[in-house]
């Protein structure tokens, strides 16, 4: 299968399925550390994984933290969930967590984030990054495109995020992909 489809605005299953499969078995025909033209099928497949996968997280992690009080515990098993967790062929696919005021509570591979107020942040171009993905996850979930530093790259790399509210929390997580420049 070489598209993702979608139907009436959900993504089928059976796509997913086969979509992480291609993954897995490095299906895409891309080579390493590209990612396809931006109005490819595979870019709808990309974006398509990056929302259902953040989508997975921001569930898993609302239950897993359903209950727990202690904003310690919380923070610690949010960076336990996201830590080892990598996808796309060239393994760039990563999580971020925040606060909706832009702190960062976990990043999967920028270990010197968590902490850090990062509503100040500007991209390359000027863009406050974190305060857009914040309003974006605010509004219930959404796309933003910025600047960011790809791991084992030179400099910020264009890429389109994707991210959503922590479901019982005051924290969202996303994640994207990295685009041609």
């Amino acid at each position: 299968m070489k598209r993702c489809v979608r139907k009436r605005g959900v993504v089928g299953s059976t796509t997913v399925i086969l979509g992480l499969l291609l993954l897995v078995w490095g299906g895409f025909p891309v080579a390493a550390g590209e990612a396809p033209p931006p109005d490819s099928p595979e870019m709808t497949c990309y974006r398509e994984l990056a929302r259902t996968m953040v989508h997975g997280a921001a569930l898993g992690l609302g239950g897993l933290l359903k209950g727990v009080r202690s904003e310690k515990e919380r923070i610690a098993r949010i960076r336990a969930f996201i830590a080892p967790i990598r996808f796309f062929p060239d393994a760039s696919g990563y999580f971020y967590v925040y606060t909706f005021d832009c702190v960062n509570v976990a990043h999967a591979t920028q270990q010197d984030l968590p902490g850090r107020d990062l509503s100040n942040h500007r991209d390359v171009k000027g863009k406050y990054v974190i305060r857009e993905l914040s309003a974006a996850a605010r509004s219930g979930g959404g796309f933003v495109d910025f600047y960011w530093l790809k791991p084992g790259a030179r400099g910020e790399q264009k890429k389109l995020g994707y991210v959503e509210p922590i479901p019982g929390t005051n924290y969202f997580i996303g994640s994207g992909v990295y685009l041609r420049p």
